[in-house]
């Protein structure tokens, strides 16, 4: 089956938002051919691992005609952080490469709502919007605009359950399905366990969320670790986080780091401290395909099918977060095993082609 994959934004990495994109790409493409149509945005060019698919490049107007449309975009109900992102230029491509594919899938709200002139488009959704989203306006308005992008769809992908349950009370009428996140796990080698007292948080700091995370990490969680744990030492990653001396001197702010492969060799465990948020963290599903044992709240392993004591510690609140981060800086090595084994199974980019098939 061939697929035309449409995009807001340019495929790269470095983002929760490209690895999605990079995940249904891939597994698309192993079952036939993929066209990729992208605005270009976020990024100059694309990233060398999207290499495997067709890439066609739209690059949006400027001025008075993009505010045009994003006025009636906002007019027919999208919130005004979706309708500045709309393309006029996105939709005349894909009627052009619509015609010689056997799905259209839109990958982001913006993307979908350029479709609606387009039938039978799959909505690719990253999150349930309307659960978190209070910047995109009142709750009424994302509400009223996320059910009619689900409504339009032919089909609807969630990246959880809870997520495709909340879409389905939504859009009673929508057909939902769940298809994860997913990471290539084949491509990452488990490091030997390492022996430190290393703890490692990798996150997308561009999303408040994460931030929300950090701070319960470092003001309600180390120091109680610290208590148990004098010597424990964390590593601090991703986009959106400036490096800089922290309080601590056993704290290290890295920002963005392009190779994490280093950083999960050297660590013991990873945490991810989420306190909201939709969809599947993928540096969860990242850090179970490195083989290191996860240590994370209720609310981070709610979209997974992740069992606590089983594939992750979990801590529901400072202390308890702190007493299972320090029972994983042995590395934990049963619970790490059986990550890896989950994310081989339900988070690989084979196992989202067989669930596509």
């Amino acid at each position: 089956m061939s697929t035309l994959l449409v995009t807001s934004y340019t495929p790269a990495l470095g983002t929760g938002r490209g690895m999605r994109t990079y995940g249904l790409a891939r597994a698309l493409a192993l079952l036939g051919p993929v066209d990729l149509l992208y605005t270009r945005f976020g990024a100059a060019v694309p990233g060398p691992e999207f290499a495997g698919v067709s890439l066609h490049e739209v690059v949006p107007r400027r001025g008075p005609a993009r505010l045009l449309v994003a006025a009636r975009a906002f007019a027919t109900g999208a919130p005004w952080p979706i309708a500045r992102g709309v393309s006029a230029e996105l939709p005349r491509a894909a009627r052009r490469l619509a015609t010689s594919s056997d799905r259209v899938v839109a990958d982001d709200p913006m993307a979908a709502v350029a479709l609606r002139g387009l039938d039978s488009v799959v909505y690719s959704a990253h999150n349930l919007e309307s659960a978190f989203r209070q910047d995109w306006g009142s709750r009424r308005r994302v509400e009223a605009f996320e059910r009619r992008l689900l409504e339009h769809a032919a089909e609807v992908w969630m990246p959880t359950e809870p997520d495709a349950a909340g879409a389905r009370a939504l859009a009673p009428g929508a057909t939902v399905r769940v298809v994860p996140n997913v990471v290539d796990v084949a491509a990452i080698s488990v490091p030997p366990p390492a022996l430190s007292n290393r703890a490692l948080m990798v996150a997308d700091f561009t999303y408040a969320p994460n931030r929300e995370g950090l701070d319960f990490l470092l003001h309600e969680v180390l120091p109680h670790a610290f208590e148990r744990a004098p010597d424990l030492q964390l590593d601090v990653a991703g986009r959106g986080l400036d490096p800089a001396p922290a309080v601590d001197p056993r704290v290290r702010l890295l920002g963005f780091v392009p190779d994490l492969a280093p950083l999960y060799a050297a660590s013991a465990c990873a945490v991810v401290p989420l306190l909201r948020g939709g969809g599947s963290p993928l540096k969860f599903v990242e850090a179970l395909a490195h083989g290191r044992a996860v240590v994370a709240t209720p609310a981070a392993a709610a979209g997974l099918a992740v069992e606590p004591g089983v594939h992750y510690l979990e801590g529901a609140d400072g202390p308890a977060f702190a007493a299972a981060l320090v029972d994983a800086l042995d590395g934990a090595p049963a619970i790490a095993a059986a990550g890896r084994a989950l994310a081989e199974r339900e988070y690989s980019i084979e196992a989202l082609a067989a669930r596509l098939a």
